[in-house]
């Protein structure tokens, strides 16, 4: 599945999608090196808002929570920039595939999934501290996310019908989640 490009199509090839600390950055990144493509992340979107405001992401997740507005303006630019003929072959965010099937753009809905303790792994590894700090502060993340996002947009995380492929990364290194992906995105 790809998106037609046609000069008014976009080019979204792929989302990617995950909890944090699933390991959809550095798939992202392979999947650009591999296949020269270009990429963003809503994350990005996410801490550019905040560097404008001359905040720390942090504040603007505090205020993110009081003031659901911040989440609709970004991911509604999000969207903009999915339905684009200027969007970049893969978009990386925890709806962007929810975003790809609620505009009928044709392209590969990713989800990566792991579980609670995996995740408090690879938080720990990235971000450091003890593994239970790791883990509570990964399961609050989560469910905050997830009270939003279905307050949001009626969106329940758990639902993962908008996606084409769902990769159970538990067992999976980064190279064995790539290949899977790759080799759905066909040639």
């Amino acid at each position: 599945m790809s998106a037609e490009v046609n000069g008014d199509e976009p080019l979204l090839k792929v989302t990617i999608s995950g909890p944090p600390g699933s390991g959809t950055s550095t798939l992202v990144s392979k999947i650009s090196e591999r296949r020269d493509w270009n990429s963003i992340n809503g994350g990005d979107l996410f801490r550019e808002e905040a560097s404008r405001r001359g905040i720390s992401v942090e504040e603007l997740s505090s205020e993110a929570k009081e003031d659901l507005d911040v989440d609709r303006v970004l991911d509604s630019l999000l969207q903009e920039m999915m339905n684009s003929p200027d969007c970049p072959e893969i978009v990386e965010s925890r709806l962007s595939g929810w975003w790809a099937q609620k505009n009928s753009l044709e392209c590969l809905r990713v989800w990566v999934s792991v579980s609670d303790e995996v995740r408090a792994n690879r938080i720990q590894k990235r971000e450091g501290g003890t593994f239970e700090k790791c883990l509570v502060k990964s399961k609050q993340r989560q469910a905050d996310d997830k009270e939003r996002y279905t307050l949001l947009y009626g969106i329940d995380l758990d639902d993962l019908s908008p996606y084409d492929l769902v990769v159970d990364a538990d067992d999976l290194d980064e190279d064995g989640v790539f290949e899977i992906v790759n080799s759905n995105l066909g040639s």
